[in-house]
């Protein structure tokens, strides 16, 4: 099964913007509360995206640049990016429902 796999300022360029298969990248940090609420749905998308969409987890507090050049300025926020281009962005606690419904018309 497919879990979320850790991003960082040194792997988000291969890792994300060259990626081949759309990747979700949630912003986090350790002490905020509806990032923890959010995990479950982020796992569950995951693994039942697995071969269609790769999920990763960037921790905003240890990769300041990436957060910076991406303007996350609340957490969590969620980025789809397809191609390398962010294409989707999520800010807050969604439910599953409607984070699918963002992620469908960009997800085979």
């Amino acid at each position: 099964m497919a879990e979320p796999f850790v991003v960082t300022d040194a792997t988000f360029q291969a890792d994300v913007l060259q990626s081949s298969t759309p990747v979700l990248v949630d912003f986090w940090a350790e002490w905020c509360m509806p990032c923890k609420a959010l995990a479950p749905t982020v796992h569950e998308i995951a693994k039942e995206y697995e071969g269609r969409l790769k999920v990763g987890e960037l921790d905003v507090d240890a990769n300041m640049n990436t957060t910076m050049q991406y303007q996350v300025m609340g957490i969590p926020t969620l980025i789809l990016f397809k191609d390398g281009q962010a294409v989707e962005r999520i800010t807050g606690l969604i439910s599953k429902d409607r984070l699918i419904g963002k992620l469908k018309p960009h997800v085979q």
